[in-house]
């Protein structure tokens, strides 16, 4: 599949755009049990289309971004009801009045410093997207105060609404899903100011070509050794997409090290937009839109190469069907069991409308995953989740559905085991 009918799918998908199903065999609903609560009803004053998964504070408020109607996207957070009421508080922290300021904030990254990072797709000083941090109030005052860090260019072409990473020194880490030299999309770092400086500056990790991947839409993670692993959706050996490892220079070196640790080709999935998840023995969880057994996308495992080997092993978990819904736009979500919850924007038993999703280990004496639809949405409740999930203590799960809901524009949600 050539390069601009892949950036163009992408893009129709973002809109709600009608994808062509392939006929699949039926899953079994097995989680009937699951209760889904509307927590908010975006109704475009308030926010709109939100796609950007929630972040969860240890007071259970949730924080998140959200487009909106004749102004270019807001901060978000959802705080739960006060004793004695049932109704969730919606505040809008930040407010972009103008492509200028920034158009269409992504997931936001709370950093240690107790601010918060993000990007714009677009927007900004030329056009084309912007980082931002987000600052609480300080002590005595109201008001959040939101500073632009860094603005792209043309040549760089951000796009790419994924959650930024922070390492301990305070350097952001992200991707960029078009532009860079080879036109294939690139990660980058943004470093804080030098001593008595004031601009952060961006450095290019790499830059993808095809060859080595394209188009990286999904965001990154990081390793105790500080490699960077995330995947591209398109490009490598079969131009179906790549997992990648990228890793910090070695002693008296200055360049990064790429190494594409799969090639997808279709049988175990292709083009896989979502970032990954990683356990604590180095396993990586993740999954692709498309190809499997049922042409509908994939949950796969990557575990690292056995002692004395240098290949990475690839399993597919679970192969999508129609009525479990595909199309998985977001990260996994893992719990400390090893389960994988997920979002799916099309599919389901309802009109495809997206399902929530879990996928649970072999239990003992098995090999096979069981995948189970926690909820299959209507559109009245919601339709097209592109956010991916949070969970609390109890087990609850919180995500977004892009549209749908009473007014259409998308919804907050909670599903309870």
């Amino acid at each position: 599949m050539q390069k601009k009918n892949i950036l163009s799918a992408l893009r129709a998908c973002c809109k709600l755009a009608a994808v062509p199903l392939l006929m699949a065999v039926v899953l079994p609903n097995w989680a009937q049990a699951a209760q889904l609560t509307t927590l908010l009803d975006f109704d475009g004053n308030n926010g709109a289309y939100p796609d950007s998964t929630w972040v969860l504070d240890g007071a259970g408020s949730l924080y998140g971004t959200a487009k909106g109607l004749g102004y270019a996207g807001s901060v978000l957070k959802l705080s739960p009801p006060a004793p004695g009421y049932t109704a969730w508080t919606l505040t809008r922290l930040s407010k972009f009045n103008s492509p200028s300021d920034g158009y269409q904030p992504g997931p936001l990254l709370q950093g240690q410093d107790g601010n918060w990072y993000a990007v714009t797709v677009s927007g900004g000083t030329n056009g084309v997207g912007t980082i931002f941090r987000l600052a609480p109030p300080a002590v005595g005052q109201t008001k959040w105060t939101r500073t632009t860090l860094f603005n792209f260019d043309s040549t760089q072409a951000p796009l790419s609404s994924a959650r930024l990473l922070r390492d301990v020194s305070g350097n952001l880490y992200g991707t960029t899903f078009d532009g860079g030299a080879g036109h294939g999309g690139s990660v980058f770092r943004l470093a804080p100011p030098a001593a008595g400086k004031k601009g952060w500056t961006l450095s290019t990790l790499v830059n993808f070509n095809g060859t080595n991947g394209a188009l990286p839409f999904g965001g990154l993670i990081m390793d105790a050794s500080g490699n960077l692993y995330g995947t591209t959706w398109w490009g490598g050996v079969d131009d179906d997409g790549t997992v990648f490892r990228l890793s910090p220079p070695a002693v008296g070196q200055s360049e990064w090290v790429l190494t594409t640790l799969v090639d997808f080709d279709g049988t175990h999935g292709n083009f896989p937009v979502a970032g990954l998840v990683a356990d604590k023995v180095g396993h990586l969880y993740g999954t692709t839109t498309r190809g499997g057994a049922n042409g509908l996308g994939t949950v796969f495992k990557l575990s690292p190469p056995l002692p004395g080997k240098t290949t990475w092993r690839l399993t597919t978990l679970a192969d999508f069907t129609a009525t479990s819904g595909h199309y998985p736009f977001a990260p996994l979500l893992r719990d400390a069991s090893g389960n994988l919850y997920g979002t799916a924007f099309i599919g389901g038993a309802d009109d495809d409308f997206g399902t929530v999703f879990k996928l649970s280990p072999p239990v003992t004496g098995q090999t096979a995953w069981t995948l189970a639809t926690l909820v299959d949405f209507d559109g009245t409740n919601g339709k097209s989740p592109f956010a991916g999930l949070v969970r609390d203590a109890l087990g609850n799960l919180y995500g977004a559905t892009n549209s749908g809901g009473q007014y259409g524009f998308g919804t907050a949600f909670k599903v309870s085991p």
